[in-house]
């Protein structure tokens, strides 16, 4: 079925073809075209005209389908097609069938009167080189056939520039276009016509770049060339002259002088672009989307090399033509300038043809490619006799084209776009500027275009005729815009705006109006974050860290210090906005750059009298003094410090911030929080708005972060000065060792035990990474290192033990020289003469290097001097180390008082240590075997002494009331070890699963004898002596009732253990001032639910008469406590106690 346009093409054609009569359309002449091609062009136009068709792109693609079945047509005549062949193969049979024959003068004079010179060139592209040359032969022979006539010749330099020009690109695209299925139906025709099999014309039909089908033939260059040459005497107007020597000038230079595309800058380009759209309107074309695309594609044929291979003509040869040409032309008054600045001379052509000449002597000059003078010397005649007033661009005209070339995605519309958001002159006709940015912002989503955006934004801010209504408009539009980048993106856009300025669009005074509008976005965009709890999906942390960086590229310090506040002030926010922040790297700005002159001022007047602000200001980044002043201006709880500290630890931490890239970077580099809030505030002798714990606290943080680094480079802690650190932090601790003897009224610093580990600890850690520093590079740092180890003469003995990873071998270890004495320690020590440590103070020195660290505690107990053999000996070494351990403990921390209970189980088992054990709690001697026990027993009974001589009168004035806590704390921590070691010798059965045999009572025989596994993991957790005694028949004994009393026996043993700790605790908390020691009394509660747990696991182990005299000395024990509360807490749990035996 036919359309109905088809239908009135084929009555035109009809019509012509009986017009022709008594001949046919198939051997009309020129001459007869204007006779009777009148039909067959009005239906056409008409065809045209209709409406419901698009514009030029309705008419142009129905030209091209005429083209294309006209032409077919003519080649089904002439290589004879079947019929039977062409319904099938054909698309486009049922138009082409209704057609007359036709030959190549219809085809070309159809081109030439329906203006379809671009669609036949396109057409033409598609064939392949040999039927290109065939068929530009067959256009020559047209126009030069009489009668010939100006716009034959204009019909040949149009297709010679078409060609030039190439292939457009297709919408459509693929097989499916017009061009395509015009090369396959060519293709089919020519294989039946040469006698190919259809698979070669397969391989045949659109291959255009292959040069095996290239001979002297072919070169459509040269057909071109001396065709033009031979037509030379038909070009007869001064315009067409011009077009003339400006294609053949264009084609000579990309063909032998570039050999890749000239990329011209988008400002040039715009001013050629905006020079020939003025001369074309001129004539009265209208400007618009489809002009400027063709005066591109103009530009682009001029400076692309040609797609045309050369294989006869050379440079000199076609140079030489064209020279002869304009000599000809000039000598017939064609080219003759005239004196009143015709408009001829003022055309696109003439313009046209002054840039192909500048642009070929350029290159000629360039290249030094020889060449005749007389031909330069005409190409410099013809400028001369171009050189008519320079046409200047007007901004408002190169603001429209670059409107329609965004606006339409003209080809290169992103440089354009560029080239918009940078041009001032542009910007200052606002309405038109401003409406193109916000009808066409996907154009303008690029980095760099929203940088050139922003500092026109910023310019049009600080001028004092902004408009602000107008600057509130873009500013929402660049905001729009840079929300639409990917992440990456929006980083490098926050990186490049930290470098404008760190207060984005408000570095200088901005009008109210602006500012009120932004603060509004700032406030609800952290409302919305912190009302929305920080959920832990990905997407829901891409959505915050969006909205977050919106307001930081418009403000970065505003969106900081919100960020800061928010972190800080708002529980639990701190872990949400530092995964945030790990999401934007883009502000952490650059450290040490120089901020606005205004704020930098503002911020100099609040610091200048403190020492951390200056320190600060000189390298800070942004967010470090956001940080700054947050905590200046606000006073803050230890919640609040708490969540400072997490937040700076987790921006500390390495984090993979770009999808692809295995480097992990720190938000926050730990040097830079060590140089900004740690050695200010450790080196500043007045008040501070951070103290000594919460620095060193960031310290250690800062020195546990897993940085990773090149083997080669150094470790960032070099950047920290850290000798000096070091000294300070020495000098911090051998101050925190008798934290409890200053008053605190008259304290400078008020130290606590947790403060002082955390300095031992910080201590140690640098002194391990700077003496891997130093191990690398010794003579690099030797005089540094002497300087820290003679500084160390001033402080206490033990601290230098800290930083042994730092000494390595360069030193020996100097101690007390009593230490000496009690120590046969090997020559690497030496003993120091210290007044503190007179005769008999050896074993506290002693102690002391046993708390310092595992491997010392080791080496002291290796080299204790002591006979065994001599009961003397072991008598004094055990009351001397009681007396020492009095001393010691008061200004232990956790840490080193695990080491020493660690050192006296030692000494206790090994029988170095004699500690006496009194049942000073039992009327009768228990019928238990508490041998297993012996350890637990003795320590407690140790450490009960202990602490009777720290409460007695001689000793109880030492310690403050926070030093007594601190020893509740330490006897508490004692205790829960020995409980602990209570457990796992007899571990209660889980919650609901059945008791051993071996430690329950036997109710039957058949119940005894039936589980005997039960009876051996009772026996294997006896002691060995009890195993020994056994001679290893228990687990076969017959008699498994001595099983059963074994196992009864171990849960005795357990209880007589927990009664007499308790007792002791008990002893303890009524000895101390107040009585009121909160750790001890939670030691009570849980010795007190492990008694009833046991009691509960194995009823038989205590009867009803044993529980309830238990009962009662427990209640009579804790009725020495002063606190009420507690002595009534502790008899509700006492009354729990309650056998279950049957």
């Amino acid at each position: 079925m036919m359309d109905k346009d088809s239908a009135i093409l084929q009555g035109a054609f009809l019509l012509a073809n009986k017009l022709c009569q008594p001949a046919s359309l198939s051997s009309l002449e020129k001459e007869d075209w204007f006779r009777v091609g009148h039909p067959v062009v009005e239906a056409v136009r008409e065809i045209c005209r209709q409406e419901g068709f698009d514009g030029d792109t309705r008419s142009r693609s129905w030209k091209k389908k005429m083209v294309c079945v006209v032409w077919l047509k003519l080649l089904s005549r002439e290589t004879g097609e079947d019929v039977e062949t062409e319904w099938r193969e054909n698309p486009f049979f049922p138009l082409q069938r209704g057609l007359p024959d036709v030959n190549h003068v219809v085809l070309l004079e159809l081109v030439k009167s329906t203006a379809a010179v671009d669609i036949f060139a396109q057409f033409l592209l598609h064939l392949p080189p040999s039927q290109i040359s065939t068929e530009l032969k067959r256009l020559t022979q047209h126009v030069t056939r009489s009668p010939v006539r100006e716009d034959d010749m204009r019909l040949f330099m149009d297709v010679w520039w078409e060609l030039w020009k190439g292939r457009e690109e297709q919408k459509a695209g693929g097989d499916n276009s017009i061009e395509a299925m015009f090369a396959n139906q060519f293709a089919r025709l020519f294989s039946k016509s040469s006698g190919l099999s259809p698979q070669a014309a397969k391989k045949l039909k659109l291959d255009t770049s292959d040069q095996s089908a290239i001979s002297p033939t072919t070169d459509v260059l040269h057909i071109l060339f001396y065709a033009l040459k031979d037509m030379r005497d038909h070009i007869l107007s001064t315009d067409l002259c011009l077009l003339t020597l400006s294609i053949s000038l264009d084609s000579l230079y990309t063909s032998f002088l570039i050999d890749q595309e000239v990329i011209l800058p988008t400002k040039e380009k715009m001013s050629m672009l905006s020079k020939i759209v003025s001369l074309k309107k001129n004539k009265e074309e209208k400007l618009g989307p489809e002009l400027i695309r063709q005066v591109q594609r103009d530009l682009n044929a001029s400076y692309t090399p040609s797609h045309f291979q050369l294989n006869r003509m050379k440079l000199i040869e076609a140079l030489k033509i064209v020279t002869e040409l304009a000599h000809f032309w000039l000598n017939s008054g064609l080219l003759k300038v005239c004196e009143d600045s015709s408009p001829s001379y003022s055309s696109y052509s003439a313009f046209k043809l002054q840039q192909s000449v500048l642009r070929v002597l350029t290159a000629l000059e360039e290249a030094e490619i020889p060449a005749q003078e007389a031909e330069t010397n005409v190409l410099r005649g013809l400028l001369d006799l171009l050189a008519f007033p320079t046409i200047e661009s007007k901004p408002e005209v190169n603001l429209e084209i670059a409107i329609i070339i965004i606006s339409h995605r003209l080809e290169d519309y992103q440089s354009f776009a560029l080239l918009f958001a940078t041009e001032m002159s542009w910007a200052a006709c606002d309405e038109r500027w401003l409406d193109c940015l916000q009808k066409n912002q996907a154009a303008f989503q690029q980095h760099d275009i929203l940088i050139n955006l922003s500092s026109t934004l910023m310019s049009k801010l600080h001028s004092e005729s902004s408009d602000v209504s107008q600057c509130r408009k873009l500013m929402k539009v660049i905001a729009d815009l840079f929300s639409a980048l990917s992440l990456e993106n929006k980083n490098k856009s926050l990186a490049a705006m930290m470098t404008l300025s760190s207060r984005g669009f408000f570095g200088c005074s901005v009008p109210s109006a602006v500012t009120d509008g932004f603060e509004q976005e700032l406030n609800m965009a952290f409302n919305c974050i912190i009302q929305g709890g920080g959920g832990a999906s990905q997407g829901s942390l891409y959505t915050a860290a969006s909205l977050v960086a919106r307001v930081a590229f418009q403000n970065p310090e505003a969106a900081l210090r919100s960020c800061c506040h928010s972190a800080i002030f708002n529980k639990g926010a701190f872990s949400h906005m530092a995964k945030i922040l790990q999401q934007l790297p883009g502000l952490r700005g650059q450290t040490g750059i120089k901020d606005d002159a205004q704020s930098h001022g503002e911020r100099e007047d609040a610091d200048e009298n403190t020492s951390e602000g200056k320190y600060a200001l000189s390298g800070s980044s942004l967010l470090c003094r956001c940080l700054q002043e947050t905590i200046k201006t606000k006073s803050w709880s230890a919640n609040e410090k708490e969540q400072f500290l997490k937040f700076l630890g987790l921006l500390m931490m390495p984090v993979i911030t770009v999808e692809g890239d295995e480097r992990r970077q720190s938000f926050l580099p730990p040097q830079e929080v060590v140089n900004i809030f740690v050695l200010p505030n450790l080196s500043t002798t007045g008040h501070s708005f951070f103290d000594i714990e919460l620095s060193v606290q960031l310290l250690h943080t800062a020195l546990c972060v897993d940085v990773q680094e090149s083997a080669l480079s150094p470790h960032w802690v070099l950047d920290c000065s850290p000798f000096p650190l070091l000294y300070i932090l020495a000098q911090l601790h051998d101050q925190a060792l008798r934290c409890w003897e200053q008053p605190a009224e008259s304290a400078v610093l008020s130290w606590s035990m947790d403060t002082k580990e955390l300095l031992v600890s910080a201590l140690i850690t640098l002194g391990q990474v700077v003496g891997a520093e130093l191990a690398a590079t010794p003579s690099s740092w030797s005089r540094a290192l002497f300087w820290l180890y003679n500084k160390m003469e001033e402080l206490d003995w033990t601290v230098r033990f800290h930083l042994k990873p730092l000494w390595r071998e360069h030193f020996k270890n100097e101690v007390p020289s009593s230490l000496l004495t009690v120590c046969d320690l090997p020559e690497q020590w030496s003993g120091l003469d210290l007044p503190q440590y007179g005769p008999g103070t050896g074993l506290l020195a002693w102690m002391e290097c046993c708390s310092i660290s595992d491997s010392l505690q080791c080496t002291m107990l290796s080299c204790l001097s002591l006979d065994q053999r001599r009961v003397d000996h072991v008598r004094m070494f055990s009351k001397g180390l009681l007396v020492a351990l009095t001393q010691i403990l008061p200004w232990c921390s956790i840490s080193q008082w695990s080491r020493l209970l660690r050192t006296l189980r030692e000494l206790i088992t090994s029988g170095r240590l004699y500690v006496p054990f009194t049942l000073e709690y039992v009327d009768h001697l228990p019928l238990l075997d508490l041998r297993r026990f012996s350890c637990e027993l003795r320590l407690s009974v140790l450490l009960l002494r202990v602490l009777q001589l720290l409460c007695g009168s001689s000793c109880s004035h030492w310690l403050s009331e926070d030093g007594w806590a601190h020893l509740g704390r330490l006897y508490a921590h004692a205790v829960r070890e020995m409980m602990s070691s209570v457990r796992a010798k007899l571990p209660l059965p889980l919650s609901g699963a059945s008791i051993p045999s071996a430690l329950m009572p036997p109710k039957t025989p058949e119940k005894r004898d039936s589980n005997p596994s039960c009876s051996s993991v009772q026996v294997s957790k006896m002691s060995k002596d009890s195993l020994k005694e056994a001679g290893g028949s228990t687990l076969k004994s017959k008699d498994s009732q001595v099983e059963e009393e074994m196992g009864i026996v171990s849960s005795q043993e357990v209880l007589f253990v927990l009664s007499q700790v308790f007792c002791h605790v008990q002893h303890i908390q009524v000895m101390m001032p107040g009585g009121q020691c909160e750790p001890l009394f939670l030691s009570s509660l849980e010795i007190l639910s492990h008694y009833e747990a046991v009691m509960s696991a194995f009823p038989d182990s205590s009867s009803p008469l044993e529980s309830d005299n238990t009962r009662h000395f427990f209640t009579t024990i804790t009725d020495n406590l002063e606190n009420q509360e507690m002595k009534a807490v502790l008899q509700q749990k006492i009354a729990q106690l309650v056998s279950s035996a049957a």
